[in-house]
C-alpha cells in the first residue's frame, strides 16, 4: 500500500513507486487531465501582454523574435593563459557571453600562495590574485565588445574592480562596460559556504557595490539573485523561488537602508536560476517568479521605473541532474532543461557540458553544450512566439500553484525577521527537501536513466580535462614576482586607507580600487577586511 503524502507544499512527498499520483520536486500533484476548471478566473489580468506588467508573458514584447538570449559559457580553470585561450574558443564558436569560473581561493579572498589553498588552486576555475592576472584572462579580448559574467560573491568587489582597471588600460570607459558580478552573498551562507566576513558588513559590501556602479558603471548588472545554488543543494522548484525571492527582498531593503533611491539600483538587478527536467514545472516556475518580482517591487517597494519591476535572469542547467553513469544521457538532459528556460524567458543561458559529473568539461563538451543552444535557437521553433505554452490548462495551473506556495515561504521568512534572520531555518528547510530527493531516488519514485533504472554493466569511456598539477606552483611563482616587483611602501599606505575607512562607513570600493591600481593582491585587500569584519563562522 502507497504510504499517504506529507504535508509539506514544498517538497514532494514519499510514496513509494507503487503509487499512482505523479508529483513534482515541488509536491505538486500533476493531474491527468488539465481542463479550462483548472485554470483561475482572470486569466488575461494575470497574463499581461509581454513587456508589459507584470511580465508573466515575458520582459520583451517581441522576446527572441527581434533578439535572442545571451549564450553565456560558463569557463575558468587552471591559469589565466588556459582560461583565455577557453573563452577565445567560446567566442570563435560563436558564445555571446563570456561567464567567469573561479578557483577556490579567489572565492574565499586568499592568494594563491596562501598555505591554506594548497591543492586548490585553479581546481575549479582561474585563479586571480592580481591586475596581471586579469590582464592574461582578457588578453586580446576588448572589454567594450564583451558581456562578462563572474560567478564571485565575498570577494565581489575586488573582481568588478580590476575589471573596470582592465578596461581603463584598454582605453574603454567604465560607462561602457558590461556584464554582472553574482555579488549574492545570503545563498553562500545557506547553501554554497563560500563566505568571508559576517552578514552585517557583508552586506556593506554589496550595497557599496550598487551605489559604486550606479555612479561610474552604471551598464553593470550589480547582483545576481541565485537560486541555482540553493537548487543544487537540494530545494525544489518552489523553494527556488521563494527563498530567492525573499533574499532579493533583503537586498532591496538593506540598499534602502543605505540611502539609496530603490529606481537607482533597482533596474541593474539580475536574478539566476536552475534549468531541471522537468519542461513543465520549469516554464512554470519562470513565469511565476517574474510575476512575483513585478508585484514586490511595485506594490512594496514603490519602484516605478519599469527597468526595476523586471526580472530579467540568466538560467543555468542543473549540475546536479548530471549523471557519471551514461555520461552521453546528459546531453539529452541538457536539451531539455535548456529548452525549458528558453520557452520560460530567460534573458542569458549557460548549458552544462555532458563531462560534467567527471571533470571541468572537455573543449568537446563545451562545444557541444554551446552547439544545444544554438539548435534550441535555430531549429527547435521555440523562439518562434512569445510566451508560446500561455494559455495551457497544465502551465497556468502550475504557474499560479508555484506563485501561492512560493508567496508563503515568503511570508515565513518575513515573519522571521528577513533573509539574514532567517538563514537556519531556510538551510533546514532545503536540507530536508535534499533529504526527500534522496529518498524518493533510492525507492526509485523518482527514476533516474542510466542509474537507479536502465543500468548498464560497461563503463563508460570519457575522456576528461585534466588540470595540470604544475600550473598551481606556476600561479604562485608569478604571484611572488608580482609582489617582489611593486612599490611595497605605497601598497602598505593604499592598504591602511582602507583600513580606516573600514572601521566608518564610508563606501569600500574607491580605497579598495586605489589598492588593486597600486598592486595590491586581492588576499591582502580580503585580509585588511578580514581582520576588520571577522569571518563568518557557521553555527
Amino acid at each position: 500500500m502507497a504510504a499517504e503524502p506529507t504535508e509539506k507544499p514544498t517538497i514532494a512527498p514519499i510514496v513509494g513507486p507503487d503509487d499512482p499520483r505523479r508529483f513534482t520536486d515541488s509536491g505538486i500533484e500533476i493531474q491527468p487531465l488539465y481542463t479550462e476548471a483548472d485554470v483561475a478566473d482572470d486569466l488575461q489580468g494575470r497574463l499581461g501582454e509581454p513587456g508589459e506588467y507584470p511580465y508573466t508573458r515575458g520582459v520583451h514584447e517581441e522576446m527572441y523574435r527581434s533578439r535572442l538570449w545571451t549564450m553565456r559559457q560558463y569557463a575558468g580553470y587552471a591559469t589565466a593563459k588556459e582560461t583565455n585561450e577557453r573563452f577565445r574558443y567560446l567566442i570563435e564558436h560563436g558564445s555571446t557571453g563570456l561567464s567567469m569560473a573561479f578557483d577556490l581561493p579567489t572565492q574565499l579572498g586568499r592568494d594563491s600562495d596562501d598555505p591554506l589553498c594548497l591543492g586548490e588552486v585553479g581546481r575549479t576555475g582561474v585563479a586571480i590574485d592580481t591586475i596581471d592576472d586579469m590582464r592574461r584572462v582578457f588578453d586580446q579580448i576588448p572589454l567594450d565588445e564583451v558581456s562578462t559574467s563572474m560567478t564571485i560573491n565575498a570577494p565581489a568587489a575586488c573582481l568588478l574592480l580590476l575589471y573596470e582597471l582592465l578596461g581603463e588600460e584598454q582605453g574603454v570607459k567604465s560607462t561602457a562596460l558590461r556584464g554582472t558580478t553574482q555579488n549574492d552573498i545570503l545563498k553562500e551562507y545557506i547553501a554554497r559556504g563560500n563566505f568571508i566576513y559576517p552578514p552585517v558588513p557583508a552586506m556593506r559590501l554589496t550595497t557599496d557595490l550598487f551605489a559604486y556602479c550606479h555612479e561610474r558603471v552604471p551598464k553593470w548588472n550589480t547582483i545576481s539573485i541565485s537560486g541555482y545554488h540553493m537548487r543544487e543543494k537540494g530545494c525544489s522548484a518552489v523553494q527556488e523561488v521563494g527563498f530567492t525571492l525573499a533574499n532579493g527582498i533583503a537586498y532591496v531593503q538593506a540598499a534602502l537602508d543605505a540611502g539609496l533611491g530603490v529606481d537607482e539600483f533597482g533596474p541593474r538587478l539580475a536574478f539566476f536560476f536552475n534549468g531541471h527536467n522537468n519542461v513543465f514545472q520549469e516554464v512554470a516556475k519562470f513565469r511565476a517568479v517574474r510575476r512575483m518580482w513585478a508585484r514586490i517591487m511595485r506594490e512594496q517597494f514603490g519602484a516605478t521605473d519599469p527597468r526595476s519591476i523586471t526580472l530579467r535572469f540568466h538560467t543555468q542547467t542543473g549540475g546536479v541532474t548530471l549523471a557519471a553513469q551514461q555520461p552521453e544521457n546528459n546531453i539529452v538532459r541538457v536539451a531539455l532543461q535548456g529548452f525549458a528556460a528558453v520557452c520560460g524567458g530567460t534573458q542569458s543561458l549557460h548549458t552544462n557540458g555532458f563531462d560534467e559529473a567527471l571533470a571541468l568539461p572537455t573543449e568537446r563538451a563545451a562545444r557541444i553544450a554551446l552547439r544545444t543552444q544554438q539548435i534550441i535557437a535555430h531549429e527547435s521553433g521555440a523562439t518562434d512566439s512569445v510566451d508560446p505554452f500561455a494559455g495551457s490548462y497544465m502551465i497556468e495551473a502550475l504557474t499560479d500553484e508555484i506563485e501561492e506556495r512560493a508567496q508563503a515561504l515568503i511570508d515565513k521568512v518575513g515573519e522571521l525577521g528577513g533573509s539574514v534572520e532567517a538563514i537556519q531555518f531556510i538551510r533546514a528547510e532545503v536540507e530536508e527537501s535534499a533529504w526527500g530527493y534522496d529518498q524518493r531516488y533510492k525507492q526509485e519514485q523518482d527514476i533516474v536513466v542510466g542509474v537507479n533504472k536502465f543500468v548498464t554493466e560497461q563503463v563508460e569511456d570519457v575522456e576528461i580535462l585534466r588540470v595540470d598539477p604544475r600550473s598551481e606552483q606556476e600561479q604562485v611563482d608569478r604571484l611572488k614576482a608580482f609582489k617582489a616587483d611593486r612599490d611595497q611602501p605605497a601598497v602598505e599606505k593604499r592598504l591602511e586607507e582602507l583600513r580606516v575607512v573600514t572601521k566608518g562607513d564610508g563606501n569600500l570600493l574607491p580605497p579598495i580600487r586605489a589598492a588593486l591600481k597600486d598592486r595590491a593582491s586581492i588576499g591582502e585587500v580580503c585580509g585588511v577586511m578580514r581582520e576588520e569584519f571577522g569571518e563568518y563562522k557557521e553555527a
